[in-house]
């Protein structure tokens, strides 16, 4: 049922996006390989069993996003699987939170899965057929400190996967989201280094503070997490859910 269909996928280039584009790959889909860093995305391409087309965009850029959107139509045709895996994140007392910090925490992990979704669903309802899947975050479900905007942006985006599974249900597509704790990418060792930076913690300690939050103690991993987002685009029935990948840290 989705072997050949096409599918894009944002913040391939490395981490969490990375793993999920390859297991979309052996899957036998056509995957569309979104980020902004040429070099990742050749990385990224190399490990495709398939065909990858390699596509450089910032999702913060709606121009950008249609050009993207506009060069996988030319190529293979309409976006049927959507991973709105583009992220980052923030730490920072409430009160040393700026504007500009919140403002890029909504722009990246709210704004532009929302658009990315908004492209995608007409032709998704013309062919009855579509799925979505969004990379959120434990965030998405509880609160944490020092974490506000960051927090803020995943529990909309949550919202919006909801709202957006309810809406299309009766037509053939279904939207979910994906949501990892702590996860062995680059994203995390910046949140290591950021705890050894404020804290005095050796980066090992740091990291080990963050395994102790998973009841499984260790940090997931990439490829697990892309087993969920497969899970998601397999299933006729899954809609509208927050899959946690996490250890069992949230229940």
């Amino acid at each position: 049922m989705t072997e050949g269909r096409v599918a894009l996928v944002t913040g391939a280039g490395r981490g969490i996006g990375r793993a999920i584009a390859h297991r979309l790959s052996r899957e036998g889909l056509r995957v569309a390989l979104v980020a902004r860093g040429d070099k990742e995305l050749a990385e990224t391409a190399e490990g495709c069993v398939g065909p990858a087309l390699t596509v450089t965009a910032d999702v913060t850029d709606q121009e950008q996003i249609e050009a993207a959107y506009a060069l996988v139509e030319r190529t293979w045709g309409p976006v049927e699987v959507l991973v709105a895996g583009a992220g980052a994140g923030h730490s920072a007392r409430l009160d040393r939170t700026t504007d500009e910090d919140w403002q890029r925490m909504l722009d990246l992990n709210l704004t532009a899965p929302f658009r990315c979704i908004r492209r995608c669903v007409p032709a998704m309802r013309a062919a009855g057929w579509g799925r979505v899947v969004v990379v959120a975050s434990t965030a998405a479900r509880v609160g944490e400190p020092y974490i506000a905007a960051y927090t803020a942006s995943k529990h909309g985006v949550l919202g919006l996967v909801r709202s957006a599974a309810a809406e299309l249900a009766t037509i053939g597509v279904t939207v979910n989201a994906v949501c990892p704790g702590y996860v062995d990418t680059p994203m995390t060792d910046l949140t290591v280094d950021t705890i050894a930076a404020t804290t005095g913690r050796s980066p090992a300690d740091a990291r080990r503070l963050l395994e102790r939050k998973q009841p499984i103690g260790r940090l997931i991993r990439p490829e697990e997490v892309a087993d969920a987002v497969w899970f998601c685009v397999s299933s006729d029935a899954v809609t509208g859910q927050a899959i946690n990948v996490d250890g069992g840290a949230v229940q």
